[in-house]
């Protein structure tokens, strides 16, 4: 019962991680392709560990998992951000198909520009 979980959870993890290679490989601009990557591949690496903690079955490998696990979780997200921001106010192209650009009103594109002296009246 116990390696047909495994198998089953290897299996999704490694299609997951995949689609997240497609995803990088197929989509059209940076922040889709960020969008498939961190999240997909989140999610094939839970699943590849959990099948891992349950194939080892001992404690310690179960911690090991569940820490690398937290790892995971706690750091793409905040990677995924920045590499998103620094994306955008580098005037990354966003996609042609892209329909709403809700950070486009929100930023204040003067405060990220370079310091000189203000504008002559």
């Amino acid at each position: 019962m116990i390696d047909s979980l495994v198998a089953l959870l290897w299996l999704s993890g490694s299609g997951f991680a995949l689609l997240a290679a497609l995803g990088v490989l197929r989509l059209p601009d940076v922040f889709t392709r960020m969008q498939a990557s961190t999240k997909a591949s989140t999610l094939g690496v839970g699943c590849l560990l959990l099948g891992t903690a349950l194939h080892l079955g001992d404690f310690g490998s179960l911690i090991r998992a569940a820490s690398i696990g937290a790892f995971i979780l706690l750091t793409t997200p905040v990677a995924a951000h920045v590499i998103a921001r620094a994306s955008y106010l580098a005037d990354v192209p966003l996609w042609k198909g892209t329909v709403l650009d809700e950070r486009r009103r929100d930023t204040d594109r003067v405060a990220w520009e370079q310091p000189g002296p203000p504008p002559a009246e």
